[in-house]
């Protein structure tokens, strides 16, 4: 428990309750420790590459755009776009592919593999962000570039 520097009694909060001042470090840390997250973070803890694969996921994306630490965030705001933009492409071939069996059934297989494959690309992204690299896809990269 800290204790106020002006009177020296223990203090439970910001501020002593005794005489009012100030308390520089509640945390119990030393008076003159600093308490700023590391480089690469941000004030909530995650890191540029933990927020970025995390971005993937579309409502944690749309989230991450819109939150105060992170829509500054050049990376992250990439990476949320990125994968919102693969979200929709995904929805398009969704929907063709879905017109495309429709018409032949012969090919009512291919919609599981064509699913199977876009997991597999987002996976592969969060875990390539999450290593700290940067992938961009061939035509959504770009577009996903000039957004963030």
């Amino acid at each position: 428990m800290p204790f106020c520097q002006n009177c020296g009694s223990a203090v439970d909060g910001r501020f002593c309750a005794k005489c009012g001042a100030p308390v520089a470090a509640v945390s119990g840390a030393p008076p003159g420790s600093s308490t700023i997250p590391p480089s690469g973070s941000s004030a909530s803890g995650l890191s540029d590459n933990l927020a970025g694969a995390l971005a993937y996921i579309p409502i944690l994306g749309i989230i991450f755009l819109l939150v105060e630490p992170y829509n500054r965030n050049k990376t992250v705001r990439f990476h949320a776009f990125q994968g919102l933009f693969l979200l929709g492409v995904s929805i398009v071939v969704h929907i063709g592919m879905s017109a495309v069996v429709a018409l032949m059934w012969g090919m009512l297989f291919i919609m599981p593999l064509i699913n199977l494959a876009f997991v597999g690309l987002w996976l592969y992204l969060m875990y390539q962000t999450y290593q700290g690299r940067k992938i961009a896809l061939p035509i959504i990269g770009p577009l996903a570039e000039k957004q963030a």
